[in-house]
């Protein structure tokens, strides 16, 4: 039996999440699927760094396979591309060590979410397009409020009674790159929906609808307010996996180019 490390990115606007789910087309489902067709084995694991939910693309998930086989790697990673849909593509594929597991072993993940501030005809599936202004200054002091350890059970769907709803944000990043403007966050751990009510909070504030006051107090009282605030899942990419030994500074750079009006890309 051979683990193998995966580096895999998606675009996930046709995909029901990563996690393989009964009547449902996901990521994880179609690998499973391919693995199946080019190695001829049943029995075998892939295991991912974590779920994304529906639409939510990666750049980089992580995920590590266990398979009997005679293949070498290199063949195994071309013929696995080559079957798989074309909105999925195993960047790196190669033998891990038998101890490395795709999610114990991580010690942080960084998101990526994309706002576009016009209409876009060719982004639409990758970017959310907020019509109204938004003041940056007070979303990065949303921003500000969320790092840290702090409880986020106002974020998620997940119970708390069932598991901890305290995550550590490391550091959020907020930058403009022609009409798009990029979040990053950074954290130990995310918990179901959590980081698109994040960013549809600090939205919220960069609108002027919801004050500083109010973002931060959704983290000391439960609040249903965040759901009802939650961003599309278009914009949200799953941006880097971290395992120990690696460096967290990485240059934030847009996935798409959507310009300025007027302006060709």
């Amino acid at each position: 039996m051979a683990r193998f490390k995966l580096l895999i990115e998606y675009a996930g606007t046709k995909y029901s999440g990563w996690q393989i789910q009964k009547n449902a087309r996901t990521v994880q489902g179609e690998i499973d699927r391919v693995v199946r067709e080019v190695t001829g084995q049943k029995q075998f694991e892939i295991y991912g760094s974590g779920r994304t939910d529906a639409g939510v693309h990666a750049l980089a998930q992580v995920a590590h396979l266990d398979v009997i086989t005679a293949i070498p790697a290199r063949t195994l990673h071309q013929r696995i591309n080559d079957a798989l849909p074309s909105d999925i593509n195993i960047v790196s594929f190669e033998l891990a060590q038998r101890k490395f597991h795709a999610r114990h072993d991580a010690v942080a993940r960084s998101y990526l979410y994309q706002i576009s501030r016009r209409r876009t005809a060719f982004a639409k599936n990758f970017v959310w397009w907020v019509r109204d202004e938004l003041d940056l200054v007070k979303m990065r002091a949303a921003a500000d409020r969320f790092c840290g350890m702090k409880d986020f059970r106002s974020f998620t769907d997940d119970s708390a009674d069932e598991k901890s709803t305290l995550v550590s944000i490391e550091r959020i990043e907020i930058v403009e790159e022609g009409a798009l403007v990029l979040v990053r966050i950074e954290g130990s751990h995310f918990l179901w929906k959590m980081v698109r009510r994040m960013v549809g909070v600090m939205v919220d504030v960069a609108r002027g609808a919801t004050s500083l006051e109010q973002a931060e107090g959704f983290l000391r009282t439960e609040s249903e307010i965040p759901a009802k605030l939650t961003a599309p899942a278009s914009g949200l990419f799953l941006e880097h996996v971290y395992y120990r030994g690696e460096a967290h500074q990485r240059p934030l750079r847009a996935v798409v180019n959507v310009g300025v009006p007027g302006e060709r890309p």
